[in-house]
């Protein structure tokens, strides 16, 4: 049976050939050259601050792993030659695997543990980074209140110390954000300057209309009534004419129907302009609710475009980060997001 060293395979213990059968069958037997290894653990001191440090953990871990390779390869080789006692030996096994995988995971955890946080840390700034540049490429096209936000935002973020090495991106960024949104603002408001001012203009041109119908209607029934009393004013005459020759009661109570009919034609003019006016008022107030109306539909769905289009980013930002997360580089990861999402990729689409 070939039995390694330590200065063979890098391992913490060595076995001699010929007690290897005793050590592997002997209850207790094995816990010496586990007791060798653990003082070895003990005597080791981490040190996570220096590069020498953390790759003299990973080191220490190895050897660990080495050990149990080790010592797992000798008992192997004994329960293939000592078929009548394997399941000593195969227990025995299992007890260093347990053991040693125990240490090697107690040894290496600081190690583990400031690779995790090191991660955590470093992805949250890049996280950060993306959410700036994302500001930048997603600012044409936005309303200007959510602009605004975003540049509130983008200003509160603040460059120095707290970036650590990231600094110079975390400042490239801002720049980049904080140049776009300010690009844009002044787009956005003289867009919808503009949208207000057109819907103010119609709104304008209409009443205008309305009034003019108005006036019209008045002027009309202005004339009719003028031309309607001028020919009663002309009959009476005509009728004073001929009945000259009948008695002056006949003529006097011909006057007094006379009078009535004009003042009832006067009256008639009247309720002709008073429901004129009516009627533009009605028009007014109706024209005024359907600008009202069409003002609330434009809002409502400028809103829910600029709801679907960040539905839309947010998935898009989520699919590069799952991209990135399976070892995709970002900026591929997000020219693939950009390909798929304008269904340049044959039978792959995304969800939204």
């Amino acid at each position: 049976m070939n039995i390694a060293t330590p200065a063979d395979s890098g391992q913490l213990v060595t076995i001699p050939q010929e007690t290897a059968l005793s050590v592997f069958t002997t209850p207790k037997a094995m816990d010496p050259f586990l007791a060798r290894i653990r003082e070895e653990i003990d005597a080791f001191v981490p040190d996570l601050t220096t590069a020498a440090g953390r790759k003299a953990i990973a080191s220490m871990a190895y050897k660990i792993a080495q050990s149990k390779t080790y010592l797992e390869s000798v008992g192997k080789a004994l329960a293939d030659e000592q078929k009548e006692i394997p399941k000593k030996i195969d227990a025995c096994r299992k007890q260093v695997r347990d053991t040693l995988d125990s240490w090697k995971d107690e040894v290496r955890k600081p190690l583990t543990d400031w690779e995790a946080a090191e991660e955590a840390r470093i992805k949250k700034h890049t996280d950060a980074i993306t959410a700036l540049n994302e500001l930048s490429r997603l600012a044409p096209g936005r309303d200007s209140a959510g602009l605004k936000v975003s540049l509130v935002q983008v200003e509160a973020v603040v460059i120095g110390p707290a970036c650590e090495e990231f600094e110079a991106d975390y400042a490239r960024a801002k720049d980049a954000a904080r140049a776009a949104l300010n690009e844009e603002i002044p787009k956005a408001e003289k867009r919808e300057a503009e949208a207000a001012e057109l819907i103010r203009l119609r709104e304008e041109a209409a009443r205008r209309a309305e009034q003019d119908r108005i006036a019209e209607i008045q002027r009309e029934a202005a004339e009719r009534a003028k031309r309607e009393a001028e020919a009663e004013a002309q009959r009476k005459i005509d009728a004073e004419k001929a009945a000259a020759e009948k008695a002056q009661a006949d003529a006097a109570a011909e006057a007094q129907r006379k009078l009535e009919e004009q003042a009832a034609a006067t009256r008639r003019a009247e309720e002709e302009a008073a429901a004129a006016q009516r009627r533009a008022a009605e028009t007014e107030a109706r024209l005024k609710r359907e600008a009202e109306e069409g003002a609330n539909r434009i809002a409502a769905e400028t809103a829910r475009r600029e709801a679907n289009k960040e539905h839309r980013a947010s998935i898009n930002r989520a699919a590069v980060a799952a991209f990135v997360a399976g070892g995709i580089a970002e900026d591929v990861a997000k020219a693939v997001v950009i390909l798929i999402a304008s269904k340049s990729i044959p039978a792959i689409t995304i969800s939204y």
